[in-house]
């Protein structure tokens, strides 16, 4: 029964940084100047921290669900937006969710959102070259122009962004994610 509970909170948990996603996803949208068809959202914000707190798998559930949510409910970009928004942070989730569950420590955290801006930057890149011309009839040639002006810039600023308002809140709220789960295990 004391299982059940745990599972309970969990899921409660995982619901609850699905909806702040979606919110944030809502609230702030801030157009990329160079190309205003790409906007910044801190969307992914409650899924990294669902993947430091959790680790990979509830956070790439997390993201599923928010990148779902987005592409077909909220009249997103249709498969094409839920294919580049799942990859782009479900790479993301999986790096920081399996680097910093090994070891977690304020200098692991750096480190595995580091890893993944780099990483999942260049991944970004990539899709672009293979995901844009099949969905958006660019061609790849001027997608391959677009990757130093626009992807790339877009991609690091994005990401960034992203991790370091991460890295400055996860700690803050760690303790309430993890609390209720904690105080049950000692129930048992």
């Amino acid at each position: 029964m004391n299982q059940n509970k745990i599972s309970t909170a969990m899921i409660a948990k995982l619901a609850m940084m699905t909806a702040i996603s979606v919110v944030l996803l809502l609230i702030v949208r801030i157009p990329f100047p160079p190309a205003p068809f790409l906007v910044y959202d801190p969307a992914d914000v409650p899924i990294y921290i669902t993947a430091f707190a959790f680790g990979p798998i509830p956070g790439i559930l997390v993201t599923f669900i928010v990148c779902f949510i987005q592409a077909f409910i909220l009249g997103g970009d249709g498969l094409y937006g839920f294919l580049m928004h799942f990859i782009a942070t479900g790479i993301v989730v999986l790096l920081i969710g399996a680097m910093y569950g090994k070891r977690k420590t304020k200098k692991r955290a750096m480190e595995s959102l580091l890893a993944s801006i780099i990483i999942g930057t260049v991944v970004m890149c990539g899709m672009n070259l293979v995901v844009t011309p099949l969905f958006m009839g660019v061609p790849t040639k001027v997608v391959w122009g677009m990757i130093p002006t626009i992807i790339l810039p877009f991609n690091l600023i994005k990401l960034g962004v992203n991790s370091l308002i991460t890295f400055v809140v996860y700690k803050r709220i760690s303790g309430f994610l993890h609390k209720n789960i904690v105080t049950e295990n000692k129930k048992a």
